[in-house]
């Protein structure tokens, strides 16, 4: 995606319109609980600050769906971002009200200011052409540095680019380089994994993937389909009885294609999904009707480990099991250890797989982890993200 980043245009002194996201979990007494976005914004505001740019941030944070609530408010992000950039956020105590407007106004070089969340208008994920117009009328540049937003055609992620030059952050930046690399030109064997609840959720993914992939290894709740869509009983298991026809094409697909897809051959399964539930581990064609499968089994975690030792690259979306629950967790966390020992490029996409890497204690060895879930998803199945197409071209 040859898109234009903050180095490609001229920032000195110029009054620029950021799109963060800041959409960090928050505790019940508005106490963030991982700052890891608000982290993964910096080097875009550090470079800004080093241009001598005033700079106007704006974020959402949950779903406050065009209302103002308070437990929704950026209030927490700007004292995290001061203390992390060691100097004063301003807060502004609207959008794109009186307060927000004066503050944008006064913005001398080298102040940051933060806008209330953009969310608070319900013409933000309208993509109104109004707010978005009012919006961009506070700065000269835009720059979308919110990967995780990429794929929603919103006011602040999409519209304010018809009013401004539009160009990318450096996270942006570098989750194109690794996704988009990772797609369209992998050193190879080039493997997925994908995991997580349901094989809607994944259909495109999937389907796309196997034109791109050599081993395609399945796990999580969405295998349980596929197992029934081969005649096999569930038990309880998580299975979408209107996507059979569906999992028998993926894997006729997958055939044509020469990919290797690898399901499970065994399943960690219980009585419910509870850490003091009774569990035990059978033949994926043995499980009994009123059981649930929770996590992949020894013999598959084996066989696993064994084809990702071949691999150059890897991406991985979705966890292999219930990893919230600790007995149920073992297939994801060995998975996740496994990978940070193989000397491959592993790129991991969505908010439950860095979850359960973060659980397993090897973020840090992975080459690069995703700060988008549903855009990374959408950017691999091969879709146009409306935040990125919005940009100008190299």
């Amino acid at each position: 995606m040859n898109k234009k980043t903050v180095k490609d245009i001229a920032l000195e002194g110029k009054k620029v319109l950021v799109r963060c996201d800041f959409n960090v979990p928050m505790g019940e007494t508005q106490k963030i609980t991982d700052n890891a976005r608000i982290v993964a914004a910096l080097p875009t505001i550090q470079y800004l600050l080093e241009k001598h740019c005033a700079i106007i941030l704006c974020s959402h944070l949950g779903r406050p769906k065009g209302e103002f609530k308070l437990e929704y408010s950026l209030e927490p992000v700007a004292k995290e971002l001061s203390k992390l950039l060691g100097k004063e956020v301003i807060m502004a105590k609207d959008v794109i009200g009186e307060d927000a407007k004066e503050k944008a106004t006064k913005l001398e070089q080298g102040q940051i200011l933060l806008l209330e969340n953009v969310r608070f208008h319900k013409e933000e994920t309208e993509n109104d052409k109004e707010f978005a117009k009012q919006l961009a009328q506070m700065a000269e540049i835009y720059v979308n540095d919110a990967f995780g937003t990429t794929h929603r055609a919103h006011a602040s992620t999409a519209g304010v680019a018809e009013f401004l030059p539009a160009v990318s952050g450096f996270l942006i930046e570098k989750e194109l380089k690794f996704l988009g690399n990772a797609v369209a030109d992998p050193e190879r064997p080039f493997m997925a994994i994908l995991g997580g609840a349901k094989v809607s959720d994944k259909i495109g993914v999937i389907d796309h993937l196997l034109e791109k992939v050599d081993t395609l290894i399945i796990g999580g709740g969405m295998a349980y389909t596929f197992f029934k869509a081969q005649g096999y009983e569930v038990g309880n298991s998580i299975c979408e009885l209107d996507k059979l026809d569906l999992a028998r094409n993926l894997m006729k697909k997958a055939e044509e294609k020469g990919v290797k897809l690898m399901l499970p051959v065994d399943n960690k399964i219980g009585k419910e999904p509870k850490e003091e539930t009774e569990s035990k581990t059978v033949k994926c064609t043995e499980i009994p009707k009123d059981w649930e499968g929770f996590d992949i089994g020894e013999e598959t975690i084996k066989q696993y480990k064994e084809e990702l030792k071949k691999a150059k690259t890897v991406v991985w979306n979705g966890p292999l099991g219930l990893f919230e629950v600790d007995q149920f967790a073992k297939g994801t966390n060995e998975i996740a250890r496994a990978l940070a020992e193989i000397e491959c490029i592993t790129i991991v996409g969505g908010g439950d797989s860095s979850a359960a890497l973060k659980k397993a204690g090897v973020e840090e060895k992975m080459t690069h982890i995703s700060t988008g879930g549903g855009a990374s998803l959408e950017f691999l199945e091969g879709k146009k993200l409306p935040g990125i197409e919005c940009l100008l071209e190299k």
